[in-house]
């Protein structure tokens, strides 16, 4: 991340209560994650230590230490979407995503070309609806897998 867009960031939430949270909130916005570098570069110009940083990042899920996509799509692994189909639909969307099989485990998953993130949670509140997924905060419910080629056309993305 630039220096000087960093510099103006951290100016505009010196002497702020929740500086710290602010700061950060900032640069993801920007980026789309809190690099490393950014981190480093405001504990030196603020005087807060690099490890509280780093806590406040990974303490709250809303931070994530790596890039994200454009579009952040969420499968419900709950207990409605579970028994309904919902782990078909995160392989499904894998192989639709084309995610290298060395990283299909991973929590978070970002495609190459930082379009889509592919994130689980426990539960979006939709059971009624299972199985589930939430692009950008919009909610795709009774899903199944031949079903998503058409949900991600709506978020840029182009079939193999």
């Amino acid at each position: 991340m630039d220096t000087r867009k960093l510099d103006k960031i951290i100016e505009q939430y010196s002497n702020v209560p929740g500086q710290v949270l602010l700061t950060l909130e900032a640069v993801q916005e920007e980026e789309g994650y809190v690099p490393k570098e950014a981190m480093c570069y405001i504990s030196q110009k603020t005087g807060v230590p690099l490890s509280q940083l780093f806590s406040v990042c990974t303490f709250y899920a809303a931070f994530s230490l790596k890039p994200r996509g454009k579009h952040i799509i969420t499968v419900c692994e709950g207990t409605s979407c579970h028994v309904r189909g919902g782990p078909r639909l995160r392989e499904a969307l894998l192989d639709l995503l084309r995610i290298p099989s060395a990283e299909r485990h991973e929590k978070s998953i970002t495609t190459a070309d930082r379009l889509f993130t592919l994130e689980t949670t426990r539960c979006l509140g939709c059971c009624s609806l299972a199985p589930v997924m939430m692009v950008d905060g919009n909610i795709y419910g009774y899903l199944t897998p031949k079903k998503l080629p058409d949900v991600l056309k709506n978020y840029e993305w182009e079939a193999p």
